[in-house]
């Protein structure tokens, strides 16, 4: 998992400062889609505490219950951060706009309104800036998209899609309270709170997948299965790697099982030290891989 939570943190502590002030206006103005940014802002404070959470429960050390450790919490808590943006955000959103389109209230002075999404955009692009060094930390040269497929750190993109999501909902809201105010529409304000809504149901099936996928387990790249097979095999009494599997136990662990080829005629102190080099090497590569299971078989 990523070494520093700055990502989080920031983004914790701007949706704190801004989703009171969002209900505040809204409630002044009568502006559906300001009520809407609240409930994004909320849910974001809640999901940033989630994700801290999980990453918390994530560190603990392995018990007899839980051998391999406790390092899915992380991918467990993700997912249920995903799907707080759908029924919490998304849907209530979509629930709020609608109910503001078929009983439309007429905009009050926007003023404040104004003052808080300005305050909002410095707060919420502040911490987006923060968030996308922190990816780029991680990704080095892969493509944005690539590099969040193949991340094992929830936590990086699962900040910097919501920070996204909010910098993009706030300028939604801001051109229809602009046009409302302008052409004297206030359906204009409850169909900004249902396009916020579908954004954040667009993003949480994104991270959804991407959260599901890792709690299911994904396992490492085919080239560093290859350089895998490579070092088991530099032993001359290892003459194949059979089988190899492995997933992803959190960000920072990973669980390798192989299946191995021993040549004929060796005795058993000789396959133990062929085994125990062999782990020594790919640890001594791939620091990442902290339980490493070898079958030896022998060679038919």
């Amino acid at each position: 998992m990523a070494k520093s939570n700055l990502s989080i943190y920031s983004a914790l502590a701007a949706n704190v400062l801004i989703a009171a002030t969002k209900f505040v206006a809204g409630s002044i103005t009568n502006s559906s889609s300001m009520i809407a940014e609240g409930i994004h802002s909320l849910v974001d404070t809640v999901n940033q505490l989630l994700l801290l959470y999980g990453l918390k429960q994530s560190r603990k050390r392995p018990d007899p219950l839980r051998p391999f450790g406790y390092g899915k919490e992380l991918y467990f808590w993700s997912f249920i951060v995903a799907i707080m943006i759908f029924g919490l955000g998304g849907g209530l959103s979509i629930y709020q706009g609608y109910i503001h389109i078929l009983h439309p209230e007429p905009l009050k002075n926007p003023t404040w309104n104004y003052i808080v999404l300005a305050f909002s955009f410095v707060f919420e692009g502040t911490s987006l800036i923060i968030a996308i060094k922190e990816f780029n930390k991680t990704r080095g040269n892969e493509r944005f998209w690539k590099a969040v497929v193949n991340s094992k750190d929830p936590s990086s993109f699962l900040v910097l899609f919501e920070d996204g999501a909010a910098v993009l909902g706030l300028s939604i809201v801001f051109i229809s309270i602009f046009l409302e105010h302008r052409f004297n529409n206030p359906h204009l304000d409850g169909i900004a709170s249902v396009l916020v809504g579908l954004l954040l149901v667009v993003v949480s099936l994104i991270l959804a997948r991407e959260s599901r996928s890792l709690l299911m387990g994904e396992g490492i790249a085919d080239r560093t299965a290859r350089k895998i097979r490579e070092l088991v095999t530099k032993d001359p009494l290892i003459t194949e790697v059979k089988y190899l599997f492995s997933t992803y136990q959190s960000p920072e662990e990973i669980l390798l099982v192989m299946i191995i080829t021993i040549k004929d005629d060796v005795d058993i102190a000789e396959i133990d030290e062929a085994i125990e080099q062999a782990r020594d090497r790919i640890k001594q590569s791939y620091p990442l891989i902290k339980f490493i299971i070898m079958q030896p078989e022998l060679k038919e």
